[in-house]
């Protein structure tokens, strides 16, 4: 297996993002997030991509920052005069964030497939997916108070995305782990599956919209996602560009002539 930090890999449309620090339950260090903010901009702007997989090796999916290496860097920057401890680790989250923005505001749907714990930040970087297929041995606990830090990776704004904002509360602010199940019921995950179909059921969801409407499944996404955080008049007006443009391709044209023939013949 490579020793690279996160593993990438592109083969008939569908990308495949896995993070690779099992060791360390896949908390990203300074070089795993260096590599995550380059990935996702290659995956942005590559036209060969049409959906992402993303996984995680090991039996953690993902605990968040590498607190060690990160206190590590800071310390040392702080004694060579380069930059305060504060500066240093600023600098990795916002790193961090460009990734998550990127991704998020691209046209290539994301499903993850969670195998085991996701903790503190890891929270963020699942988040980061358009779907979660979630392991029923996989848990999910925010865990920042800890070591006294503050929610990153997005997590402030994509939990109570997804659960609300009572329960992204009660989740940073005690000591509370989630089962799949409750995991599944709050809204955090969008599905939970044996652990020996997991990889299997991702990749079904993947693959579908790679051989259907893939252009479309990818806007769709983008708009729904944008729609969240801009006005609703700047949303229809990108709403009806966008279906515009749609209905102007051949492969739309082709099914809805399909779907014309059919309507007709019922």
């Amino acid at each position: 297996m490579s020793d690279e930090a996160i593993l990438f890999e592109v083969s008939d449309g569908l990308a495949r993002l896995t993070l690779n620090r099992p060791s360390r339950l896949n908390a990203v260090d300074p070089e795993a997030i260096g590599r995550w903010q380059a990935l996702a901009h290659e995956i942005a702007e590559r036209d060969d991509i049409g959906a992402v997989l993303f996984d995680a090796n090991g039996r953690a999916f993902c605990a968040g920052g590498d607190v060690r290496a990160m206190s590590e860097l800071a310390a040392a920057a702080e004694s060579s005069g380069a930059e305060s401890a504060s500066a240093t680790i600023t600098a990795l989250a916002d790193a961090i964030h460009d990734g998550h923005r990127t991704l998020r505001e691209s046209s290539k749907p994301i499903v993850a497939a969670v195998q085991g714990p996701v903790a503190g930040g890891g929270l963020g970087f699942m988040l980061v997916a358009d779907l979660v297929i979630a392991s029923e041995h996989a848990t999910f606990a925010s865990r920042y108070a800890d070591v006294a830090l503050t929610p990153d990776c997005g997590v402030s704004t994509l939990l109570p995305e997804a659960v609300g904002t009572r329960r992204a509360l009660e989740l940073t602010l005690t000591s509370r782990t989630l089962t799949a199940a409750e995991a599944l019921d709050w809204g955090l995950v969008t599905e939970v599956v044996a652990p020996d179909a997991l990889e299997a059921r991702a990749r079904e969801i993947a693959q579908s919209w790679i051989d259907g409407a893939t252009a479309a499944f990818g806007q769709a996404k983008r708009l729904v996602r944008s729609g969240l955080t801009r006005d609703f008049q700047t949303a229809l007006d990108d709403e009806a560009r966008t279906i515009g443009a749609a209905f102007a391709t051949p492969e739309a044209a082709a099914r809805i002539a399909a779907f014309g023939r059919s309507s007709r013949s019922n």
